[in-house]
């Protein structure tokens, strides 16, 4: 079960490495803070750039929660567990669980990368666009929003019981 820390603005990669570092591997079986490749252009050449997908937040797998969330508090960063409430943690549900591994999931072995890739997409005769393959393919309810000139794709998902809209990078492939 996928568990969210909220972490400082900012300090997501080394919170994630301090706990690497610190807590028993035992309690976890991954841990990473979702990262996002978006192209944007630079003096006229378009780039890929890297971004936080959800800044302020680390994932983390874990099979008892109690033990991680204990073995947590001893962390100096600012840390906390979303849905904690004194009693239990609230993993995230199975439909939070759904789309975050098919963002983080790197295709031919499942294994949690951390890294969202780029979706390419095609825009046919009729101006109707296409997913042809990444993140995207199966969230086509999701998707809100498809941004051609920034590249983006709006999708809205929900995070934590409330909807939440994340900015996926697109590639747009040119037919031959």
């Amino acid at each position: 079960m996928y568990y969210v820390l909220q972490v400082a603005p900012g300090k997501e990669a080394d919170t994630e490495a301090y706990i690497m570092k610190r807590i028993a591997d035992k309690l976890f079986s991954s841990c990473f803070h979702p990262v996002r490749c978006v192209r944007k252009k630079f003096r006229g050449e378009w780039m890929d750039r890297h971004e936080k997908l959800l800044p302020g937040y680390v994932f983390m797998s874990s099979e008892n929660a109690e033990e991680l969330y204990l073995a947590l508090k001893g962390i100096p960063m600012l840390t906390k567990f979303l849905g904690w409430n004194m009693e239990y943690v609230t993993p995230l549900t199975e439909q939070e669980t759904e789309w975050l591994e098919a963002l983080v999931s790197a295709g031919q072995d499942g294994m949690i990368t951390g890294e969202v890739p780029l979706s390419q997409i095609e825009i046919d005769e009729n101006d109707e666009i296409r997913i042809l393959s990444g993140p995207l393919q199966n969230m086509e309810g999701m998707i809100k929003r498809i941004n051609l000139h920034k590249r983006i794709a709006e999708v809205e998902v929900e995070f934590m019981g409330r909807m939440t809209v994340i900015h996926l990078g697109i590639e747009m492939v040119e037919k031959k």
